[in-house]
């Protein structure tokens, strides 16, 4: 049986690398909240010139986008890090998400269509860090406990090869790093949604309680 690739030790790897070296290389940091970001933007800002690229068409309703972009802003106004966070936000196209995921909306979330939202966005987010000459791309979506860190890698390489953009391994679940972004989310006081953000997984967590 083939091992499971350490993301954490290969983004370890890199680190190290970039503290021998004294490198401080750009990262275009895809993000699919303040919360998630929290923890991220605390560890990897010290190695990294970061960029928050806010990508994610798969949120419903509009008006719960337009506050997950408007958190997402005051959170890098307020966190203190060792390189200033720079922030480019896309465009919010529901209907790209719809057509990509369609015929899979009755799906339990974290199957095949969460695969094709992840695809979708990092696809995005390798096309803009190529067009921008970033030296890296990764997104926040591997920290939380409910998305699929192995498949984000698998797709984030795939992208790599295709487009050129290099990605950054991770699986940000690892260190506490899920529980750091919960006391980080307390301290600076982030509104924490409470489902993942398209219709399905909110009809889905409605239909738990």
């Amino acid at each position: 049986m083939e091992n499971k690739k350490n993301y954490q030790k290969e983004l370890d790897i890199i680190i190290d690398k970039l503290i021998k070296k004294e490198e401080v290389p750009t990262l275009l940091l895809h993000s699919c909240c303040a919360p998630c970001s929290s923890y991220v933007l605390e560890y990897l800002s010290i190695y990294f010139k970061i960029t928050i690229f806010y990508y994610n068409p798969n949120i419903y309703p509009a008006e719960e986008y337009s506050k997950r972009v408007i958190e997402q802003k005051n959170l890098i106004g307020v966190l203190n890090c060792k390189y200033p966070i720079q922030f480019i936000e896309g465009k919010y196209e529901s209907d790209k998400f719809y057509n990509v995921v369609k015929g899979m909306e009755k799906d339990k979330e974290g199957g095949e269509r969460c695969f094709k939202c992840y695809e979708l966005r990092l696809q995005e987010a390798a096309q803009v860090a190529n067009e921008e000459g970033f030296n890296y791309f990764t997104t926040t979506l591997s920290i939380s406990p409910y998305k699929n860190a192995e498949k984000l890698n698998e797709i984030g390489e795939k992208l790599s090869n295709e487009l050129g953009a290099k990605y950054l391994y991770s699986d940000f679940k690892k260190k506490n790093g899920y529980k750091r972004s919960i006391e980080l989310s307390s301290e600076y006081g982030l509104y924490r949604q409470d489902y993942c953000g398209c219709i399905f997984s909110k009809l889905e967590r409605e239909q738990e309680m």
